[in-house]
């Protein structure tokens, strides 16, 4: 059953979501983003535990609670560990007033008619059993658009809701991220395709299915005020997808109705050999630019 507090957070509360969710194949860019280079670690292992004292450490700073994070995207290694002592899920819930939140997707097939789909998430079942069972209220799966390819972005965009209603099935409530390419050059072509293909998808669920979207900020602004207002789309994040932050929340703010789900702008500037002091001074200027950007 899906929490009825956390849903309202997610659907009603003022703010944005944290992405803490990077995977081994991005860990070590923000690991070296982070001051730690690949040298500080021999195997997957240390460079895992890192990356759970870099998560910890944002997540216990005073700033980081539900006034202005409504939510938290996690890795399941992160699910897994502890943070304070606790599960990370309880933690971030219980003691923070964060909603914890799941990445499930294994990475990205190779590019097909522009675009690159998932690789099967073998095991997802077990998963999401587990996840509801570590008190995750959602989840969140990327894949990633680089052209106008009508076909291709339907193929897109029918994988996220195919695999959407499967995690709707054990009692999560899914972000579906079909990601658009920032740098490629008909941007604005492919999301409007995209929003068609996404409002055809919404108008396809019943009325006791809802799932978010995490979208690339928009080339025209205010392109998804229809999908925003969808009954179905509980909400509408943004991702950074490599602006810096400053561009980011000005983006953002020009999209009424979307928040950010932001990684690397969220952690932009922070840096391991940081006192506390400094760090939490830095996390809570980061956590208040991005929580007024998705005020405006």
């Amino acid at each position: 059953m899906v929490n009825t507090a956390q849903a309202n957070q997610m659907q009603n509360g003022q703010g944005f979501v944290a992405a803490l969710d990077q995977s081994g194949g991005s860990t070590p860019k923000a690991l070296r983003l982070y001051g730690v280079g690949e040298d500080a670690y021999g195997s997957d292992a240390e460079m895992f535990d890192l990356i759970h004292q870099m998560r910890s450490r944002i997540a216990t700073s005073p700033a980081f609670t539900g006034d202005k994070v409504i939510a938290a995207i996690l890795f399941e290694m992160t699910m897994d560990r502890d943070i304070e002592g606790r599960p990370a899920a309880t933690y971030l819930w219980e003691d923070r007033g964060v909603v914890p939140l799941l990445k499930v997707d294994k990475g990205l097939q190779d590019e097909v008619d522009g675009t690159r789909l998932m690789k099967p998430i073998d095991g997802l079942d077990a998963t999401l059993e587990r996840a509801a069972g570590k008190g995750i209220f959602g989840t969140k799966m990327r894949s990633v658009i680089d052209g106008a390819n009508g076909k291709g972005i339907a193929a897109n965009v029918g994988q996220q809701f195919q695999i959407g209603k499967q995690i709707i099935g054990h009692g999560l409530v899914p972000i579906l991220e079909p990601e658009v390419t920032i740098s490629i050059a008909d941007k604005a072509e492919a999301e409007a395709i995209l929003k068609t293909e996404i409002l055809a998808g919404l108008d396809d669920l019943n009325d006791d299915q809802n799932v978010m979207l995490k979208l690339t900020l928009p080339s025209d602004a205010g392109l998804y005020e229809e999908v925003i207002a969808h009954p179905r789309a509980m909400r509408v994040v943004a991702l950074s997808g490599g602006y810096s932050r400053a561009e980011a929340n000005d983006l953002l703010a020009q999209n009424a109705g979307m928040i950010a789900s932001f990684s690397r702008g969220l952690t932009e500037g922070l840096s391991v050999e940081m006192s506390d002091d400094a760090f939490n001074q830095a996390i809570a200027q980061a956590i208040d630019s991005i929580y007024q950007a998705s005020l405006t």
